[in-house]
């Protein structure tokens, strides 16, 4: 029986509790190997207050370096263009060996978006997609799975995890104003984010 490798693919800017739970949960629920963390280098749906991709990394690196279930790719930062998943999970499907499953985790604003993602139907058939719920989402999940039929059915699930409303933009926002993020940012995050003058 091959591996089950979760795939947790992001801006990370910055990277927050809020990721981390959801690595966490998804890791334990479904019982995979481990959850490899890789950070976008010029993610397609965003363009603008976007840290550089090396701190990015980076800052992942330092916020799952303590859980021997996390691991990170820099496979989209060597990849010059818009980081696409379905060009990522065909690298990765010639890096590991035949009978690798992978479980795309996202959340659900990324779920919703799925089916204007490009190459949408072919990704689906290389990979099972855990969709993060909020207490909002679960719909938005069923209107994808709906949306693709059968393979949704069959290749998109729901992740229930714990009510928790963290979001990159505010973070931003909190620190150019001076404002604390402790405990909701890693601490080594909060320090490589003062040390180089990022979001200010």
């Amino acid at each position: 029986m091959g591996k089950r490798i979760g795939v947790f693919g992001g801006t990370f800017n910055p990277i927050h509790i809020g990721h981390l739970m959801i690595a966490e949960i998804a890791t334990q629920t479904l019982g995979l190997d481990y959850t490899l963390f890789i950070p976008a280098h010029v993610p397609p749906h965003k363009a603008c207050d976007i840290a550089p991709a090396e701190a990015r990394y980076e800052m992942t690196r330092l916020a799952i370096a303590d859980n021997d279930k996390f691991k990170i790719s820099d496979i989209e930062l060597r990849r010059d263009g818009p980081s696409y998943t379905v060009d990522t999970i065909h690298s990765l499907k010639k890096l590991y060996e035949a009978g690798t499953a992978f479980y795309f985790i996202c959340g659900t604003d990324s779920i919703r978006d799925l089916p204007t993602w490009k190459y949408n139907k072919e990704l689906l058939q290389e990979v099972y997609f855990i969709g993060a719920t909020r207490p909002d989402g679960s719909a938005v999940i069923d209107d994808t799975i709906a949306y693709f039929g059968d393979l949704g059915r069959q290749k998109i699930y729901r992740l229930v995890v714990p009510e928790l409303e963290v979001s990159g933009t505010d973070l931003r926002q909190r620190i150019r104003q001076g404002k604390t993020v402790r405990y909701i940012v890693p601490d080594l995050v909060i320090q490589y984010i003062e040390a180089h003058g990022l979001y200010r």
